[in-house]
């Protein structure tokens, strides 16, 4: 109980700072910078209420240009959208405190300077604090999210990243966006609060994040192989496309992105494949997709990456959580 009494100073401590943050800040008109096709439901709303873009800009206040935060003074606050139709797209931006998105359904992509996430159904992205990112969704889609307050939640990663959360985490999640954001300081929805933030330490990493290179050169590159992801051209062919010899393509590679030509392409086709699969491709379609010769030459290198076989994975993903 002393633990969870020093918890609750916490929260208390870092709300009233937030309050005194907003109440300089700017309330956002409209949701600048987003683009949204199709209606919106919120999980705290009455259920079949359409959320207006106004209500939704009403959550966020803008700190500066391309900077954003959340209104709502608690030092952390859950969310939750659901489309059945459309999708959601966002310039570069950043927020301050730090969030962390978990999809139920549907498709999302995030991209940072430096890399590119594909997050499947039952998988989260941790985004830190102040990151510039963007993302695109695409329904039908059921999505949650819980933005912390610096501070909040100690010890948590630096960067950003794919993560799978636990079934109990998941649950908090699900049931805390069904709250009201200002819930009270010294109540049960805080308490809760509490135990998601502890459980948030205990997610695991996944890997569904592509680097992405900065030379213009490898940007070419990059481009050309998403457009014609089942070009088998060799490393040799790719390079004197982009203007470098074999030599320089990988070592420009690995000085930007960590992995080979050879790893990155692999990563690439892991991370369209995800993709892919989420819509509803079949195994072989997406195996011709991505220029394998067979179905079971591409299975054989996503089970070597990811640990099962892409229709497991995907049966896994969107089978309905317990």
């Amino acid at each position: 109980m002393a633990a969870l009494r020093n918890q609750d100073k916490l929260f208390i401590k870092t709300a009233m700072a937030a309050k005194r943050r907003n109440s300089k800040a700017t309330p956002i008109a409209q949701p600048t910078g987003w683009t949204i096709r199709g209606d919106v439901q919120v999980a705290s709303e009455p259920r079949g209420a359409v959320a207006s873009l106004d209500s939704l800009a009403s959550r966020f206040v803008l700190e500066s240009r391309g900077r954003v935060k959340t209104a709502v003074a608690r030092p952390a606050t859950a969310i939750g959208l659901s489309m059945a139709s459309g999708g959601i797209e966002s310039e570069f931006h950043s927020h301050r405190e730090a969030q962390l998105v978990y999809l139920v359904r549907g498709e999302l992509i995030f991209e940072a300077s430096s890399a590119l996430w594909i997050v499947p159904p039952q998988s989260a992205l941790w985004i830190p604090g102040s990151m510039t990112h963007r993302i695109r969704a695409r329904a039908p889609l059921e999505g949650y999210g819980v933005i912390i307050e610096p501070g909040a939640a100690p010890n948590l990663p630096l960067d950003c990243c794919a993560v799978s959360v636990t079934p109990l985490f998941r649950e908090l999640l699900l049931r805390l966006a069904t709250r009201p954001a200002l819930y009270e300081l010294e109540g049960p929805d805080a308490r809760l609060m509490s135990v998601l933030l502890d459980e948030l330490a205990t997610v695991s990493i996944e890997k569904h994040r592509l680097p992405m290179p900065s030379d213009p050169r490898l940007r070419r590159l990059v481009d050309a192989m998403t457009a014609d992801p089942a070009n088998r051209a060799t490393t040799k062919t790719w390079a004197k496309r982009i203007g470098v010899g074999e030599r320089t393509l990988n070592r420009l590679l690995v000085e930007e992105t960590g992995l080979s030509f050879g790893r990155w392409r692999q990563q690439l086709h892991i991370i369209l494949a995800l993709q892919k699969l989420s819509r509803g491709a079949a195994v072989q379609s997406v195996a011709l997709e991505l220029g394998y010769e067979s179905a079971s030459s591409f299975v054989t290198m996503f089970r070597k990456a990811l640990g099962t076989s892409p229709a497991r994975y995907m049966a896994n993903r969107l089978a309905a959580p317990a």
